[in-house]
């Protein structure tokens, strides 16, 4: 029964936050699109399509757990077990950008 419960007010939770971001949206367009670009107006629907593709295009639909917490940790902890020696060819391996700059775990 208690999962019953959760999963209605995780439901109501999500339709509500997503009826207040689609009138967000909504408004925003509105206000700022039809006079800057001359865009058209948005309905509510239309709004919550673009907040969905937007999603879907930017954000995807994975969760969010607040990443992979132990993964900083357990570089640190091989970044102190490396020798001189494995550390310069670790930082060799990491160079990135037009200029080559090494990375710093």
């Amino acid at each position: 029964m208690r999962k019953v419960h959760k999963g209605i007010k995780i439901l109501l939770f999500v339709v509500v936050g997503a009826t207040v971001l689609g009138f967000v949206v909504k408004g925003l367009w509105n206000c700022l699109m039809p006079e800057l670009f001359g865009f058209h107006h948005l309905t509510f629907w239309q709004a919550l399509g673009l907040l969905l593709l937007a999603k879907i295009f930017f954000g995807g639909f994975h969760r969010h757990s607040g990443g992979h917490p132990g993964w900083r940790n357990r570089m640190r902890e091989r970044w102190e077990k490396m020798t001189p020696e494995e550390r310069e060819r670790f930082r060799e391996g990491m160079r990135c950008g037009p200029f080559g700059r090494a990375v710093e775990p």
